[in-house]
């Protein structure tokens, strides 16, 4: 009997370009592209779940991705908001931090883009450059005009440490990127291991060591996976971490690996 496939769970964004219908989720379909083409079924998580209803989606999925978006509400990782920051959805930090810390509870598999990095380095205790071209003045261009630059526009390589999940998974030790951020992450959380940098030394990608699947990289592979086989192994290995979902019998862990100043 054919094995079901996996299925893994999105985040999304509010979409505020349309206010007279109200608050509307929005995810660019790359995401679920992605996933689809590598094997597995992408479902869409809302904001608006609390505690028993996160448990409740999270012991039906077998893995999740956490998508890009918006910037996190610095008051989060203890610090004023930037001049630069932006887009704060607080109901999407709160629903996406509990998610970040449970898959890592769970051992359960995740890939985390963009602000997905950026999401899981704060849900473990890390904190984050607030706008990368007034505080790192000499960093090479992260973010570009999304009216002239095509989204799969290779922005800069990225060196990738040779001993990491994420070299075996992508199989190469440099990668050309997009690159579509103006934050990124500045101290690390003591659970992530660095494993890409971009050549300023902007961190690129991390993982938790000992998990079966949990990698964050800084750039957008759903944009560059159709052409780029590297970046389509991302998804491919995500699926495929999610088939042995053993753990989904689990109960929603007593433990916990910390609260924000929301209290979830």
């Amino acid at each position: 009997m054919a094995m079901a496939p996996p299925v893994i769970g999105l985040t999304a964004s509010i979409d505020h370009r349309a206010p007279a219908f109200g608050e509307t989720y929005s995810l660019t379909r790359k995401y679920a592209d992605g996933v689809r083409q590598a094997g597995g079924v992408p479902v869409m998580v809302p904001h608006n779940l609390d505690e028993a209803a996160l448990r409740a989606v999270l012991d039906r999925l077998d893995g999740v991705l956490l998508s890009g978006g918006g910037d996190i509400e610095p008051a989060l990782f203890g610090e004023a908001a930037h001049p630069a920051t932006c887009e704060i959805e607080p109901e999407r930090d709160r629903v996406e931090l509990t998610l970040a810390r449970r898959v890592v509870e769970r051992n359960m598999p995740c890939l985390a883009i963009c602000r997905g990095i950026q999401v899981l380095n704060v849900a473990l205790g890390g904190s984050l450059m607030q706008d990368i071209p007034s505080q790192m003045p000499a960093a090479l261009p992260h973010s570009f005009d999304r009216a002239t630059t095509p989204r799969n526009y290779l922005a800069h390589p990225v060196q990738i440490d040779p001993a990491s999940q994420l070299a075996r998974v992508m199989q190469l030790e440099v990668a050309r990127t997009n690159s579509w951020h103006h934050q990124a992450i500045r101290q690390v959380a003591d659970r992530l291991r660095v494993t890409a940098v971009a050549p300023d030394g902007v961190i690129e990608a991390v993982e938790v060591p000992g998990q079966r699947f949990v990698i964050g990289v800084q750039w957008h592979p759903e944009w560059l996976f159709e052409e780029h086989v590297e970046q389509r192994r991302l998804f491919e290995e995500l699926v495929r971490a999610c088939r042995p979902a053993s753990w989904r019998a689990g109960r929603w862990p007593s433990t916990d690996l910390g609260t924000d100043k929301n209290g979830f």
